[in-house]
C-alpha cells in the first residue's frame, strides 16, 4: 500500500509554462511589462488543473517574500532573476531572459511540498486577484476562501463594477518598469482581456481534458 501511495505521488505532474511578454501602459510616459503564468497538473494540491494568469515581476517579488517569511524559512527559496535598475522595456534580450528566470524561479518553487500548501502561492498561480487582495484573502479577511477565488479566476471574479473600481484602487505597486498606479480604466480594459485569454486556453484544452484531470481534484 505504500508503494502504490508513493507511486501515485510520483506519477502526480505539475508544468508551469512563463510566456507572452506584454506591455501594459499606465500612461503616455509609464509602462511595464507583465506574463502569461500557464498551469498544467494532475496534483491533488490544486483545485483546478488548468490556469492561465497575468503577472509582472513586483508580484513574483512579493510571492517571494511571502513564501519564505511562510515557511519560517525551513525551505531556501529559489532566487528570481535579479532586479535591473537599466531594464529596457525594448530590450528583447532582457525581456527573454527575465522570463526565463521568473519560470525557473516557479519550477523549483513547485517542487518543495511545503511550499505547494501555502496559499499564497495558490492565488498568484490561479487568481487574478491585485497583491492586497492575495494577502486579505490568504488570512481570512475576504467574503470568499482561497478556494472559490481561484474557481472564480477566468469566469466571474467580481460582483460588480464598483467591487472591481475598489480591488483596482487597492492594486497599486511598483517595479523598475513603473512607479505610480495605472489607471483604472484601462485596467478594467486589460483584465476583461485577461478573462478572455483565460477562457480560449480552456477551450482550446477542451471540456473533456479538463474533466479527466479534475477526477483527481484535491482541495487548496
Amino acid at each position: 500500500m505504500r508503494e502504490e501511495t508513493d507511486k501515485a505521488v510520483n506519477q502526480q505532474v505539475i508544468s508551469v509554462w512563463v510566456r507572452d511578454p506584454r506591455i501594459q501602459k499606465n500612461d503616455f510616459w509609464h509602462a511595464y511589462i507583465d506574463y502569461e503564468i500557464c498551469l498544467h497538473t494532475t496534483s491533488v494540491c490544486f483545485t483546478k488543473k488548468i490556469s492561465s494568469v497575468r503577472r509582472r515581476y513586483s508580484e513574483f517579488v512579493w510571492l517571494r517574500q511571502k513564501l519564505q517569511a511562510n515557511s519560517l524559512l525551513l525551505v531556501q527559496l529559489p532566487e528570481l532573476p535579479p532586479k535591473n535598475p537599466f531594464f529596457s522595456l525594448n530590450n528583447a534580450q532582457q525581456i527573454t531572459e527575465r522570463m526565463k528566470g521568473l519560470q525557473k524561479f516557479l519550477e523549483q518553487t513547485l517542487q518543495s511540498p511545503l511550499l505547494l500548501s501555502d496559499s499564497c502561492l495558490h492565488l498568484f498561480l490561479q487568481s487574478q486577484l491585485s497583491i492586497s487582495k492575495m494577502e486579505a484573502c490568504a488570512t481570512g479577511r475576504t467574503h470568499y476562501s482561497v478556494a472559490q477565488a481561484v474557481q472564480r479566476c477566468g469566469l466571474r471574479r467580481f460582483h460588480s463594477e464598483e467591487e472591481l473600481q475598489k480591488d483596482l484602487s487597492m492594486s497599486c505597486d511598483s517595479d523598475s518598469d513603473s512607479s505610480e498606479c495605472r489607471d483604472p480604466e484601462l485596467r478594467i480594459k486589460d483584465l476583461a482581456i485577461n478573462k478572455s485569454q483565460s477562457t480560449a486556453l480552456l477551450d482550446l484544452m477542451g471540456t473533456q481534458q479538463e474533466a479527466t484531470l479534475s477526477s483527481s481534484c484535491g482541495s487548496t
